[in-house]
């Protein structure tokens, strides 16, 4: 591994924000994760793990039916979260943005 790498790869590790952004870029990974056997196989390239915080977690569809079929699915999606230790933040969905 270069040199500047590994300096860089230290400095997050000593940085709090950037460690703390990082166990919660993995919380909603793990999260997404639990979810997808719950939706159909055609919708996995479509949803992707969003932003985590105290106030919620957001699952992004890439267009308005995945994102539609999503919010449907909410109360079980949450349901089975729940089931897996996770019982809050709320899920929103988002659409991403085209480009």
């Amino acid at each position: 591994m270069p040199s500047d790498t590994h300096a860089i790869g230290q400095a997050i590790a000593q940085s709090e924000p950037l460690v703390a952004l990082g166990q919660r870029m993995r919380a909603s990974q793990a999260r997404l994760e639990a979810l997808l056997p719950l939706l159909p196989p055609a919708m996995h390239a479509h949803v992707k793990a969003g932003p985590i915080d105290e106030v919620g977690w957001t699952l992004l569809a890439t267009n308005s039916a995945v994102s539609a079929k999503l919010r449907q699915m909410l109360p079980a999606l949450e349901a089975h979260l729940r089931t897996r230790g996770w019982a809050g933040p709320p899920v929103k969905v988002k659409m991403l943005s085209p480009g």
